[in-house]
């Protein structure tokens, strides 16, 4: 028997293997800023002197100001060049973020947050437009999986880091660092990344908003749409209180937050390509309803707990982000597979926003639901995780019928090829 010695053919070329890199680290900025609120809260709290419905609104006008920016830059996504889109709010997520990380008050950093979303939320739809305009949709679980590895990659390198100097240089330290690697990650791009402007050969001139308007009118984008806002509502009603629940309620002294949340991003990097590659080859859709029950019954563990043995908190943490990573990678590939190239720049845009602003209620509900007594601990935990896990069951019904319009759409597409 001889052996195959031809070389294995390689699914990505050197170029779209530094796309995904830069990709990732620009969704690893972003991200980061957002997550570091989590374990900063605690910190937050005391130094600020504020109350956890303050908190709440940090988080959420974050959340609405990129909701709203998102909007009014869909009409536009489709009529540039996407690389310098990438540039132009990336460059304004920078100066928001530094004006973060000098912020001498609870006023003075709520409207930083909202000058960091304006620009940084819509870099997310930015960088999904890149992905669907450079990678073909059998390969895109892969490519997710690995971008949003940037996620899990956030909790291992960044909030340990992150949490580690804000305990020597206080609150503000950790957003002076997402400064310096967004600049240098921006100088990285200006030199080596290529012009992503194909799809403006499919452009015909016009007004902008009616081109929004085209997009946000179409009754399969509508679907899309609404399934998104339902998608999102776990992770901002959770996240914000995260570090609050684990030191008061759970028991988890400040120095072993930095060792949960990196034994957690560990393994979530190990399930993300892995998740990205089996939503390739078993479905999508599969995946997602398998990650979302396992997000399920982990939730509902974790937000009727009390005092915790530290292990047991952070196996419970790295299952339902097991469950969280499997969901939001296949979800977000079989997303992309709804617009047409000539209106992906749009609905990314419009999908973005309404995933930032319906992140942006559900942390303004969470703060409403969720009661900080005297004594330190958080009542009505349990409450939330209950509505929590009310949505997620929800988004399997409509992610459901998303699964089914795209099926219906590559069938077309292989029938007329």
């Amino acid at each position: 028997m001889t052996k195959d010695s031809s070389p294995r053919k390689k699914i990505f070329t050197r170029y779209e293997t530094f796309i995904i890199a830069i990709l990732a680290i620009i969704q690893f900025t972003v991200i980061l800023d957002f997550m570091v609120l989590s374990p900063l809260g605690a910190m937050l709290l005391v130094e600020l002197d504020i109350t956890t419905s303050q908190f709440g609104l940090v988080v959420s006008a974050y959340a609405f100001s990129a909701g709203i920016s998102g909007l009014l830059a869909a009409g536009f996504a489709d009529k540039f060049d996407r690389k310098k889109l990438l540039l132009f709010f990336y460059s304004g997520f920078t100066i928001g973020t530094l004006l973060c990380g000098v912020a001498p008050n609870y006023h003075f950093l709520l409207a930083a947050r909202i000058v960091t979303g304006i620009f940084g939320g819509v870099l997310g739809s930015v960088v999904f437009a890149i992905i669907t305009d450079l990678f073909k949709l059998e390969v895109r679980g892969r490519v997710m999986g690995f971008v949003q590895m940037a996620f899990a990659s956030s909790q291992v390198l960044g909030l340990p880091v992150g949490l580690y100097v804000a305990n020597l240089w206080g609150w503000h330290s950790p957003f002076i660092l997402i400064v310096g690697l967004a600049i240098a990650t921006a100088t990285v791009i200006i030199f080596f990344m290529k012009p992503v402007d194909e799809h403006l050969k499919l452009q015909t001139p016009g007004n902008p908003f009616k081109h929004l308007y085209k997009t946000v009118s179409q009754p399969i984008y509508l679907k899309a749409f609404g399934a998104t806002a339902l998608l999102a509502t776990g992770g901002f009603m959770l996240m914000p209180f995260g570090s609050t629940f684990g030191v008061n309620n759970l028991g988890i002294t400040l120095e072993q937050l930095p060792l949960v949340y990196m034994l957690t991003g560990i393994s979530t990097i190990m399930v993300g390509p892995l998740a990205g590659k089996l939503s390739d080859l078993y479905g999508k859709y599969k995946i997602f309803t398998i990650g979302t029950f396992i997000g399920i019954a982990t939730i509902l563990i974790y937000c009727n707990l009390g005092i915790t043995p530290l292990w047991v908190v952070i196996m419970i943490n790295i299952a339902i982000f097991i469950g969280i990573t499997a969901r939001m990678i296949s979800a977000s590939a079989l997303m992309t597979a709804i617009p047409e190239p000539k209106e992906r720049g749009a609905f990314m845009g419009v999908n973005s926003s309404i995933q930032q602003i319906s992140g942006g209620f559900a942390s303004a509900l969470a703060g409403i639901i969720v009661i900080q007594t005297p004594a330190g601990p958080l009542e009505r935990y349990d409450l939330l995780g209950y509505v929590v896990t009310g949505t997620m069951i929800v988004t399997i019904l409509m992610m459901g019928v998303i699964n089914k319009i795209v099926k219906e759409k590559v069938k077309r597409q292989i029938q007329a090829a």
